[in-house]
């Protein structure tokens, strides 16, 4: 999303007037929308495609909304915004949804404006927040799918986009073997040499452009980035 793009919105809520009337309200509003009607439909979505914001129901067919927040929050490559719409009213219940990693809470019946203007919130905080990546003279951007090191463009295929995006998420946090493939990879096999014939690639290529960022090997806890001086 850029300050002129329109807003994407994954609803996933399986009560169908529920999802007629925000796909109405949030139209009228210039978003984009998209529908799931049950919780394994909507991480599936979730995780394959780009949304802005996600507002999630609780009570759901074949996976629970907080079962989906917090698969979200282990599988997805960056910090999808998650805003929990249920008629769960408790104080517990917003305490388990904030634990499953939700940012924000509705609670049913509510009110489209102020449903509008959560998720417009969410989608600025997060688009300033998490779509730009920096360190060194490496700069990623996540929608634009893009990765510059100073002015020049670097050409990443789609594995090697991902890694870096996560060892600059969690830089300086070393992630393990085992992390990385699961982020890149799921649960989907993947050879044993995988891993380490796209971080070779991204090496090379980061030090071919000059950056001033690296990939440190931690023998026995995993890999991170440092920065030296630009060549």
């Amino acid at each position: 999303m850029t300050q002129s793009s329109a807003i994407t919105v994954l609803v996933i809520e399986d009560n169908l007037a529920i999802q007629a009337n925000i796909a109405d309200y949030f139209t009228l509003q210039g978003a984009v929308v998209d529908f799931a009607v049950n919780g394994r439909q909507g991480a599936t979505l979730a995780l394959q495609h780009y949304y802005d914001v996600i507002v999630l129901d609780l009570t759901l067919p074949q996976l629970d909304g907080l079962d989906v927040c917090s698969l979200l929050r282990q599988k997805a490559n960056r910090h999808i915004p998650v805003l929990m719409l249920t008629a769960r009213d408790s104080l517990q219940h917003k305490l388990d949804g904030f634990a499953a990693g939700a940012d924000d809470y509705l609670v049913k019946p509510f009110d489209l404006a102020e449903l509008w203007v959560r998720v417009q919130v969410l989608a600025r905080r997060y688009l300033e927040q998490h779509h730009q990546l920096v360190l060194g003279n490496i700069r990623l951007n996540r929608h634009l799918h893009q990765v510059h090191c100073e002015s020049k463009l670097m050409a990443l295929k789609p594995v090697g986009f991902k890694l870096l995006s996560i060892l600059l998420e969690t830089h300086p946090r070393p992630v393990s073997r085992a992390e990385l493939c699961s982020k890149i990879w799921g649960d989907e096999p993947t050879e044993s040499d995988a891993l380490r014939s796209h971080l070779y690639q991204l090496r090379k290529t980061l030090q071919q452009h000059g950056a001033s960022v690296m990939i440190e090997t931690r023998l026995g806890v995993g890999f991170a980035l440092k920065t030296e001086p630009a060549l």
